[in-house]
């Protein structure tokens, strides 16, 4: 997975590492539009969402994440990071994340949900195919 390092003045998570691409939507975007702004804003790349349902839509108090899972070859020299949000970017395994999240380097996700980023990975729904 393509993860991403907070910058240190952050308000929120500083210097930690994170899912790579979090924002919000503007007043009209859709959440596919969205999601392809902040992922060219942040990372310098472009993603066509267009017709693409989201994996997953967590809901909390004041919102909600819709999560694309986007599988796509990406040289990360060639990305361009976007100063006021991100430091630095890595590819990183489920373990490694998961080893993070136990050092306090990763935003404390549940690490169930981590583990289900990753098994659903090319996959739409809730169930295995038998």
């Amino acid at each position: 997975m393509l993860i991403q390092q907070r910058q240190p003045f952050k308000d929120s998570w500083p210097n930690q590492w994170d899912l790579s691409v979090g924002g919000s939507a503007v007043t009209g975007d859709s959440s596919q539009e969205a999601a392809e702004r902040e992922t060219e804003e942040e990372l310098g790349l472009k993603i066509n969402l267009k017709n693409v349902r989201p994996h997953l839509t967590i809901n909390f108090e004041t919102g909600f994440d819709d999560i694309y899972l986007i599988e796509k070859e990406v040289n990360i020299e060639n990305l361009k990071l976007q100063q006021e949000e991100v430091q630095s970017v890595k590819w990183a395994s489920k373990e490694e994340i998961l080893s993070m999240i136990k050092k306090r380097e990763f935003i404390p996700y549940y690490p169930s949900l981590i583990h289900l980023l990753f098994d659903i990975r090319k996959k739409y729904g809730s169930h295995q195919k038998v």
